[in-house]
């Protein structure tokens, strides 16, 4: 049975700068990129709020230098996913792909999050064509433009009120007939005047052609249908953290997110840590997602040397 010092689960900006960092420090890192390497990064089109690419750089090609950086250092990164993980005892042991089991005397969860999406035709259709589960990181290609946000929460209205001070007009798209958000989040919204609320809607579907969304069908509560025309999606309903490989073993919070030590990337399980969006309600950026990593290889560095 093959044993490493350090297992890293996951693949996107948090997985690969903990790669990095574990490998300057000889550490030997196996990392799993997972069933989508490089993360959600991959599904979006040009980053440009990411250090060091002034020009912007496409998500895919980010990723992938990240991943030859890793790779430069020495980390073994593997293709596979890791289905079950048991965390009862060190060296801790996991399963890929539900045949071969290997043994880690520290673990790495960079597992991310997912982003919840209606289920639309159109929402896949036109991913990175202008439906975004981001307005921090996509807005800024809509600026000037009317736009919508799917969602009645503080996410939703936060996104709103962000997007309305760049794009022309923002529908905000609530399928309740009111908002589920915080009183001051709600005054916000209202205090915008470019922003439209859209009360009791459900999206049918996102519309578009060859150059990308070009409109939302929305039908009310009374049956009524209407099209909306928009060049930007924005879904704001909410992510599903990645961590059904550890549940009941790695403390979660009320979410579902991986609780780690304040101010450290440690879990409630010595030698076991955790980085990026799996353990991040609140940010969900690359570069935040990166700077957890390399925090995540340092604590597990400093474990491994006592």
């Amino acid at each position: 049975m093959e044993h490493v010092k350090c297992l890293i689960i996951g693949s996107g900006p948090a997985g690969y700068t903990a790669a990095i960092y574990a490998s300057r420090a000889n550490l030997s890192p196996v990392l799993y990129e997972g069933i989508e390497p490089g993360g959600q990064l991959t599904t979006t089109t040009e980053v440009e709020n990411f250090p060091g690419y002034p020009d912007g750089v496409l998500g895919t090609v980010m990723m992938d230098d990240m991943k030859r950086q890793a790779q430069k250092f020495g980390a073994d990164i593997r293709f596979g996913v890791v289905s079950a993980l048991e965390l009862g005892e060190r060296p801790f042991k996991a399963t890929i792909d539900g045949t071969t089991t290997i043994t880690a005397d520290s673990v790495i969860i960079a597992t991310g999050a997912t982003a919840k999406y209606l289920g639309l035709p159109g929402e896949q259709k036109f991913r990175g064509m202008g439906v975004s589960a981001c307005a921090t990181c996509d807005g800024f290609f809509y600026r000037g433009k009317d736009v919508a946000v799917v969602g009645g929460g503080d996410t939703a209205c936060e996104e709103a009120t962000y997007l309305a001070s760049i794009c022309r007009k923002v529908y905000m798209i609530v399928r309740k007939p009111y908002l589920r958000a915080s009183e001051a989040m709600q005054t916000r919204v209202r205090n915008t005047p470019n922003i439209e609320v859209l009360w009791e809607h459900n999206t049918v579907d996102v519309l578009g052609d060859e150059d990308g969304v070009t409109g939302a069908l929305l039908r009310s509560a009374d049956g009524t249908e209407r099209t909306i025309d928009i060049m930007g999606f924005f879904l704001a309903i909410g992510h599903t953290p990645v961590t059904d490989l550890v549940k009941g073993q790695v403390e979660l919070d009320e979410q579902g997110y991986i609780k780690t030590i304040p101010g450290t990337s440690r879990t409630n399980i010595e030698g076991v840590f955790a980085a990026g969006d799996v353990r991040d309600p609140h940010y969900r950026q690359a570069i935040v997602a990166a700077a957890s990593g390399c925090i995540a290889a340092l604590d597990c560095e400093r474990f491994l040397l006592k």
